[in-house]
């Protein structure tokens, strides 16, 4: 079971990615493309063409981790933008790994204690 920190940064690429990469080609994409650390903490989201596979890249402060699912049927559905990179929240990457799509999303106000 996979379940990261809920105030961790999520971020997606958004383009197709070769799954036969692994951690030093991960690493290298999150660094060229992304411009991201690999070494922050955040985790990094890869998908192929096909949408069936999907590949999250994090650092648990001791090494990098990789987490894999491929489906059996189906697709993963997530919206391209025109950028590279997308950030996500924990409920988006949750919908995303559950393979739900919400078309019209309302937030409704909630209070956040300043820190």
């Amino acid at each position: 079971m996979f379940l990261p920190e809920p105030n961790v940064r999520i971020w997606l690429y958004a383009q197709p990615t070769d799954m036969r990469k692994s951690f030093n080609g991960l690493c290298s994409l999150v660094s060229g493309v992304l411009t991201e650390n690999p070494t922050s903490g955040a985790l990094f989201v890869f998908v192929n063409r096909r949408k069936t596979h999907i590949k999250i890249l994090y650092f648990d402060g001791s090494g990098f981790c990789i987490w894999f699912k491929r489906l059996e049927q189906g697709q993963f559905n997530y919206r391209a933008q025109s950028n590279d990179k997308q950030l996500l929240d924990w409920a988006q990457l949750k919908l995303l790994l559950d393979g739900l799509e919400v078309k019209k999303i309302r937030q409704y106000k909630r209070y956040s204690h300043p820190k």
